[in-house]
């Protein structure tokens, strides 16, 4: 059983810095595509980020420069370092999991309605 719970959301003031966490398990975590996307409310799911078994990372162009996607593959769990935050960041984020190649680790897989998903975890920046 897939399991991927969220964590490290929360309120900042435009300008400021969250660390978003999930942890994962029931899985072989190492070897599946990881990532993160947000949903604002109305509005349509949008990948944010994603990191490969082999840690190659792609990014939103709203995301480059200022979020960086880690897994740390003895902890089961994956990171979103964002700084520089700005209003229209504001969503849920959520965890998600495929199973894919490296090649094909995308955004695209990440915000498909197979990947897995945590519950997700809330930031509102104003």
């Amino acid at each position: 059983h897939v399991q991927l719970v969220e964590s490290g959301g929360g309120s900042v003031q435009a300008g400021g810095s969250l660390r978003l966490s999930c942890a994962v398990s029931g899985y072989t975590y190492r070897t599946y595509c990881m990532g993160w996307f947000r949903q604002a409310s109305g509005k349509e799911r949008e990948g944010v980020a994603s990191i490969d078994s082999h840690n190659g990372t792609a990014y939103a162009d709203s995301a480059t420069g200022r979020f960086t996607i880690s897994r740390d593959n003895t902890k089961n769990t994956l990171y979103l370092q964002m700084n520089s935050l700005k209003p229209e960041d504001s969503g849920m984020y959520y965890c998600a999991a495929y199973r894919i190649h490296a090649q094909y680790c995308t955004l695209g897989p990440i915000t498909s309605v197979a990947a897995y998903r945590g519950q997700g975890t809330q930031v509102t920046v104003s």
